[in-house]
């Protein structure tokens, strides 16, 4: 038999010698090589344009097997569970439940039918509130053939069942190998290179180098992700010596930004890989790392925010104020630290398409390793980035004031909701001042209408 199995072994070894020389010419002649020089072959945005078309067919389909089947093609996302009234003051709401009351009190009095304004307030937090519903994944309005969406629709045909069956083998047999790998390349690259340039003594040649290890690994990571992005207002772009701050959705917002342009990072201290790439950037780059549970590093993260900004010949800094991830459908508070510095603020807008994947991390649930395999096993990564015009703090206006009017453009722009609250209560209970305020104000209230009835009754 010896004379059978050593043709096949060498025909075996034949055909995976063509298959890893095949594999690595793909990535270094038509991926790796035109991410390091910025060039793009029109490729992804080819891809994308077919996703598109596949997916109104497949919508088209499963409202064709709905009909057939006497079935409501039930769609998720709506703009609210219950039907809210326009939002109206306290004192307001109050009044209509109340009615006119003829018998005037000496004293501030409770009436009965206070009670259904708090229930009804209650419930509707309850079901459909404006925050806590910024920290889960955002709804479709309808199936973007990724076993991840949360209604069985591919069951309506067969055709969409083969169709669901062709993307899966596509997304987990072609994308990811090759996703895999360009990530391992770009993080592998961007670590060795970085500790090896916190050994050069030349500070600027050090940070010329950097910038450009920076640039090329991460346009390999967005290759990585199949990132489609499409940058408007580029006369816009942040300058050194400025802070850009932008809307937080992924830890991907920092490649997104990165691929058009070099930053120094300011975020919180984290372990795991995105520790590792932390430690590895901060040898080479002067971002700013912190843990936030730390007084001390709060003062001194606005020392070295104030030094970096002086310093002219230095990349802008990128904070992202919300301090913590939002699900792309609004903007929550901005921390005011980066506003109390005296410099101009680079406002960036950036969102994302959720039909190709959900770019959103919930850090509460996943793991960065694990979020990122989700991310290369859905289709792409299609966003908008839009550079602000730049912003000044204005004569007579404080850091919170400045805060929230750089806040409301980036929402404006992105098409996002503009909230007041802040992104802590994803894992911090709300504060009692908050329940203290709507206590003031009905406290109000009740003053109010015991003024009015005393006035009536003079």
């Amino acid at each position: 038999m010896a004379w059978f199995t050593i043709p096949v072994e060498n025909l075996l070894c034949r055909c995976l010698c063509v298959f890893i020389t095949a594999w690595l010419t793909l990535l270094i002649v038509f991926i790796i090589v035109p991410a390091v020089l910025g060039i793009s072959f029109g490729i992804r945005r080819l891809y994308m344009r077919t996703l598109l078309k596949i997916f109104e067919w497949a919508t088209s389909r499963m409202e064709i097997g709905a009909k057939e089947k006497n079935q409501q093609l039930y769609k998720p996302y709506s703009n609210g569970i219950i039907a809210k009234k326009p939002p109206t003051s306290l004192q307001q709401e109050l009044q209509e439940l109340r009615g006119s009351a003829r018998c005037p009190h000496s004293e501030p009095q409770f009436e009965m039918a206070d009670i259904f304004f708090f229930c009804r307030r209650g419930v509707e937090s309850i079901l459909d509130d404006e925050v806590t519903k910024r920290f889960s994944s955002q709804e479709l309005d309808s199936w973007n053939l990724l076993t991840r969406s949360n209604y069985n629709f591919r069951h309506i045909s067969l055709r969409l069942t083969v169709i669901w069956g062709l993307g899966v083998l596509v997304r987990y047999g072609v994308l990811l190998p090759l996703r895999v790998t360009l990530a391992v390349t770009g993080i592998g690259l961007l670590v060795a290179l970085t500790t090896l340039l916190g050994f050069l003594p030349n500070r600027e040649l050090r940070f010329y180098l950097s910038e450009k290890i920076h640039l090329m690994c991460h346009r390999i990571c967005v290759r990585a992700l199949t990132a489609i992005i499409t940058y408007h207002n580029r006369e816009n772009k942040p300058k050194n010596g400025g802070i850009c701050v932008s809307n937080h959705t992924t830890p991907i917002d920092v490649i997104i930004l990165a691929n058009d342009g070099f930053y120094s990072m300011v975020g919180q201290v984290h372990g795991g890989l995105m520790g590792m790439m932390q430690r590895a950037m901060v040898k080479s780059s002067p971002h700013i790392w912190f843990e936030r549970s730390e007084v001390k590093d709060r003062h001194l993260v606005a020392k070295r925010l104030s030094d970096h900004v002086a310093d002219k010949t230095k990349q802008p800094i990128l904070i992202f104020p919300e301090g913590t991830c939002i699900n792309n459908t609004s903007v929550m508070m901005f921390k005011k630290g980066s506003f109390e510095i005296a410099c101009t603020v680079y406002p960036v807008a950036i969102k994302y398409d959720p039909r190709f994947g959900d770019a959103f991390w919930n850090s509460s649930k996943f793991g960065m390793v694990y979020y990122l395999l989700r991310m290369m096993s859905s289709w792409a990564v299609v966003c908008s980035v839009w550079y602000l015009p730049p912003m000044n703090r204005e004569e007579g206006e404080d850091a919170v004031q400045f805060a929230n009017r750089v806040k409301a453009a980036i929402a404006e722009q992105g098409g996002m909701v503009d909230l007041i609250w802040d992104g802590g209560l994803k894992r911090a209970k709300v504060k009692d001042v908050f329940k203290e305020e709507q206590q003031k104000l009905y406290s109000k209230v009740l003053l109010a209408v015991n003024k009015h009835r005393c006035l009536s009754a003079q």
